[in-house]
This record gives structure tokens, sequence and C-alpha cells, in this order.
């Protein structure tokens, strides 16, 4: 089966009027249809800078990014959904109005559309609030609005950069449950970046851990939990904790 993403040997520079500073060396991976794939290392190692080229926002230097067997272009970009730190609602905006929002953009507004955004609302909690303003939504009510506005576009790719960053930790961890049990029911394919290492092993069918900066690739670790287990349920297993202190030692290696 073809991967969805296939990043090979993508190298990466910043370049400013003081230098050159390498940003990525020689990353090489690749991410089949339906899988969760999460990206951890330490912190300023680039894992922000590797989803702006798995998106097309930048070029690699050297090395090319295949997505569906083709290098990512413009036209690849608009099946591939970003969720960011910050859900980015519209204050001025009700619920319902802002998550149609992408629709509205590539002029995709429909009867049929409209019915899948209620759908969507309804299967997710949030039609009782659809007329709502954002300041009036929980922040992990908000992030799953971001994440249905996202999913209205059908992407075959969702990257999401720190998602649940901005939330307090009770709700982070049952934001993060949701919205990993939402993307894997909906068969996407999703590449997750993020500093929580908990948050990584329980949302991930494969963790891909990085070097300091200029980063590559220092091992994949491919987890093994029962299918019918939730991300919080993960947490609880012998298995989490050994993927947690083997990935551990690998980002700290001097940590005793």
């Amino acid at each position: 089966m073809q991967p969805i993403i296939d990043c090979n040997h993508v190298h990466y520079s910043y370049h400013t009027l003081q230098g050159e500073t390498p940003a990525l060396c020689d990353i090489h991976f690749h991410v089949d249809e339906g899988e969760f794939v999460s990206i951890v290392g330490p912190s300023g190692c680039g894992k922000s800078t590797l989803l702006s080229l798995l998106c097309g926002l930048n070029e690699p230097e050297s090395g090319t990014i295949y997505f569906k067997g083709a290098p990512i272009t413009k036209q690849s970009r608009c099946h591939i959904g970003y969720m960011l730190q910050h859900d980015h609602l519209f204050e001025w905006r009700s619920i319902k109005k802002n998550i149609l929002l992408g629709l509205e953009i590539q002029k995709k507004i429909s009867e049929k559309t409209l019915l899948e955004a209620d759908h969507l609302l309804k299967l997710y909690g949030l039609y009782r609030f659809k007329d709502a303003k954002p300041s009036q939504l929980s922040g992990g009510m908000r992030q799953r609005a971001a994440l249905i506005r996202t999913l209205l576009l059908h992407p075959d790719l969702l990257l999401l950069d720190e998602p649940f960053s901005a939330l307090d930790y009770q709700t982070r961890l049952k934001v993060g449950n949701d919205i990993g049990g939402i993307i894997r029911n909906s068969g996407k394919t999703a590449i997750l970046v993020t500093h929580d290492l908990s948050e990584a092993i329980s949302l991930g069918d494969r963790i891909i851990v990085l070097t300091p900066l200029p980063a590559s690739i220092q091992s994949i670790v491919a987890t093994d939990f029962p299918k019918e287990l939730s991300p919080l349920e993960r947490r609880n297993t012998d298995a989490f904790k050994g993927y947690f202190n083997q990935i551990w030692k690998e980002i700290n290696p001097y940590d005793p």
C-alpha cells in the first residue's frame, strides 16, 4: 500500500543575516493510511518546522516529501488539515458559523455540507451550542469545534501542532482522549507534534523520536495496545510505562 506521507532524506536550514542554522538533517520516514504518528524530541529541535514542511508551507533544501506518491504542491495542500496550538475561532461568529468557515472560503457551502455540519455538531456534543459565541464555551469544547471545522473539509491527512497545550492538565487529558477517539473513529491519518511524552504514547501507533537540533531521527517506536483501549485507558497499562521509560531515556540520556 502506498503511504500517505513519504519523507525522503529531508534536510532544512534557517537562513538569517547572521548565517545558516541547520534545523533538520536526513529526516526519513513514512506514514500509512489510517495511522496516528506522534513526533517528540527535545524542546526547540525542529518538530513544528517538520510539520511546516509536511504541509507544504516550506520546502526542503534537499530531499523530497511525497504526499500520496507525488511531491507536495499547492494542490495537495487542499487535502491536508492543520490544527494549531490555538483554536482560532472568531468571537463575532457563532460556533456553527465558525466551523463552516473553511467551507465558505472554498465555496463549498451546500445543503449537503450544512447537514453534515449539524451531524458532526450532534455527534461530538456541540449542537446545543451551535448559536453560542466561542467565549461561552470551555477550552475543550472550542478545540472540538476547531476539529469539526477541519474534518468538514475532508482532509486525507491531519497535522496536529501541540493542539492541547493551551489547556489545563485535566482538560488536556479529556480533550486528548476525545479528539484521539474522534480521529480514530473517522479513519483519518494524523501526525501529532507534542512536548508531552505521555500524550504521544497514549495517542500514537508509532512515535518518532528526534535528536536535538539539528534534528535527525533517533528512533521510531511502534506501540502495541489492544485496539479497544482509549488513549486514557492506554495510560494505565504496563506497556505504556515501558514505552515511556524507553523514550524518556532516549530523549534524556544523561538523566539517572
